[in-house]
Formats: structure tokens, sequence, C-alpha cells
């Protein structure tokens, strides 16, 4: 006979406390490589969505975090999935699923169309992601065309998605060469 595994760590929405922790998390998962990326650039700037950004804390310590931004596909609104991160030492025990289906729920609630990323397929399609067409979104910089990968949170709205992807808004006057505003 089998026990059910207990999860000792909740989800929780992030708060303005989390964000020095979140920052030290995603520097420890990513280091400073990540402010490279195209996805990073799309961020630059821009605040994450309001209500969709979560943290799982477990005894007083954050042991991951995930957060959803605006973007624009064409003239289309999206979210761009990230960063995800989980404590190295945390790993494996489901905190990155949750995380993810917490901020999916959520999404759809909110009313939202569909969430891309860019990241490994065997992983996300865990919570309903699959890869995309190569080439028919188009980050800005290089990115891997086979690891874009999309989620219609309404039905069948990747079938149409297609254009560069562009950051939807700018709270934060910045420059990032290649991310642009859309122009919706």
């Amino acid at each position: 006979m089998s026990a059910k595994v207990q999860t000792q760590w909740e989800i929780r929405p992030e708060c303005a406390g989390d964000a020095l922790s979140v920052e030290a998390l995603n520097e420890a998962s990513f280091g400073p490589g990540r402010f490279a990326k195209s996805a990073y650039r799309l961020r630059e700037g821009v605040d994450p969505v309001a209500g969709l950004s979560f943290v799982a804390v477990e005894g007083g310590a954050l042991r991951g975090s995930i957060r959803f931004w605006p973007i624009a596909v064409g003239r289309e609104q999206s979210l761009l999935l990230g960063p995800l991160a989980v404590e190295s030492r945390q790993r494996g025990r489901g905190i990155g699923i949750a995380l993810m289906k917490r901020g999916i729920d959520e999404a759809r609630a909110q009313g939202h169309a569909s969430i891309l990323l860019v990241g490994d397929e065997p992983y996300y399609v865990r919570v309903g992601f699959a890869a995309l067409p190569p080439g028919r979104i188009r980050f800005p910089g290089p990115v891997d065309q086979m690891r874009v990968l999309g989620q219609s949170l309404q039905r069948n709205v990747l079938l149409t998605l297609a254009g560069e992807v562009r950051r939807a808004r700018i709270d934060h006057p910045v420059c990032a060469d290649g991310a642009e505003l859309a122009a919706l």
C-alpha cells in the first residue's frame, strides 16, 4: 500500500514583500545571462499582469515563483509565461506544475485568450502547452522556433494567432532593442 504524499507548501498570490526573494530565486535559477534572452527583453519596462504572479511558500521559505506578462502577437493580445523558477533543491516535488496550473486557471478566469512561452515541450505539455508551427509566431531576437509553445485559454485561439511578438504596453520607459511596443 502506498501512502499519498502530502505537499507542505502553499501556492499564494505574490505580494510586494516577495519581490526581493523572487529576484534572488530567478538569479539563482537562470543567472545573469537571462537578461539577454528574448523573453526578458519583452518584460523589460513592463509590469507583470495584475493578479497573475504566484509564489510557492513552505515554512516561510520561498520555494518557487511564476509571473505572466502582457504581450501582443500581431494585433492580438496574449500572455507570456515566465519566468517559472523553483529552488534547485525543491525540483521534482510538483511545485512548478502547481504554480503553472494556478496561473493558467486564474488567467482563464480573467478572460485571457492564450499563453505563450519558450521552453521544453516535454515539461510544459503536462499542463496543456503544445509546440507551435515554426515561424508562425516570431519572437524578437534569436529564439529556437522548436521551443515556442502555446496554449489556448479560449476555443481555438492558437489556430489563428500569428505574427511578431511585441510588448503590449510599457509601464516604465526603457530601451529594449528588438522588443518594441505593439501597435494595437
